[in-house]
């Protein structure tokens, strides 16, 4: 196992390498400048402005140097914000997101495994159609549209949760966080539910549960002992792309609920074009995702005697 996630982890780094390289390049090719102000300020002040952060050299020197500042741990301090770095910046985000998307995964993949199950015990039945026809809805209403709704009916009518953002004095209350993190959760529950309900179909249809049932075990045991694990390994394979969807959705919530998170920091950042706030995202992000896929591979072997690792 050590050799395989030393093995994933080489071929990572070239990975990484693309990504950084892309986005430090996009970055520079987008129009405007992080000093270009509604007020332009002289010309003499700019360029010494440019030069003390090293924007006047040639663009391929300022990559080498990135890339020599990156590897001894340096980010970069931010374009923007005075006296701040951009891992001063990723620190006080991270934990807001993190949280967040902790919660929605743990919230999706219990409710979506339930939902599903119950699907699939139910076949073609009132409550099979009832979970299909919310996760069709979860699917087509992007968070962005579903955000607002919520915070409209249970935030403003209701007045049961607080519509967004997060009291520095109180810290991350559990009633603030309700909102953002079902909204995020959401798709997720109803793609998991449709992967758990076909997949638990396909299992209860097999030769091994018919012979469990054959020998008279109890349905309750057949389903949780011998049914439940073999159905959980595709929605372990889709943890991957899951946790990125995650990721990325973030973003949107957290400008949507207002949330000092690293999504609303990335926005922020690619608007006012702070280039190494932008890139110290990026990297954080594809490491994220690198890293949760190569869990969710290791997890999904765990399971699943059937899977063994090349040599």
């Amino acid at each position: 196992m050590l050799g395989y996630i030393a093995r994933r982890i080489v071929v990572a780094i070239p990975t990484i390498l693309v990504i950084i390289t892309v986005a430090f390049f996009m970055m520079r090719a987008a129009p405007g400048g992080p000093f270009d102000l509604e007020r332009p300020m002289p010309e003499e002040v700019r360029q010494n402005v440019l030069a003390h952060f090293g924007l006047d050299r040639p663009l391929h020197e300022q990559y080498v140097d990135y890339l020599a500042n990156l590897v001894q741990g340096d980010l970069g301090p931010s374009l923007k914000f005075r006296d701040k770095t951009v891992s001063d910046i990723i620190s006080e985000g991270f934990p807001v997101s993190a949280t967040i998307g902790g919660l929605s995964i743990l919230l999706a993949l219990f409710l979506g495994s339930l939902l599903g199950a119950i699907a699939a015990l139910r076949q073609n039945k009132a409550g099979d159609f009832a979970v299909m026809g919310f996760a069709m809805a979860g699917i087509t209403i992007p968070p962005f549209v579903m955000g607002p709704v919520l915070a409209l009916v249970f935030g403003l009518y209701l007045g049961l949760v607080p519509t967004g953002g997060l009291d520095p004095r109180y810290g991350m209350t559990a009633e603030r966080l309700i909102l953002p993190v079902v909204t995020l959760a959401l798709p997720q529950i109803a793609i998991i539910s449709r992967l758990m309900r076909a997949s638990m179909v396909e299992v209860l249809r097999s030769n091994y549960i018919r012979t469990a049932y054959a020998k008279g075990l109890a349905a309750p045991v057949v389903i949780f002992r011998h049914a439940l694990r073999a159905a959980v390994l595709p929605l372990v394979s889709y943890l991957g792309p899951a946790s990125a969807a995650l990721v990325t959705g973030s973003i949107v919530i957290e400008q949507v609920f207002q949330l000092p998170g690293i999504g609303r920091q990335f926005v922020t950042a690619a608007l006012q074009r702070d280039y190494t706030v932008v890139m110290g995202v990026v990297i954080l992000y594809a490491s994220l995702i690198i890293t949760l896929n190569l869990i969710a591979d290791l997890l999904y072997a765990t399971l699943n005697p059937k899977v063994k690792f090349e040599k």
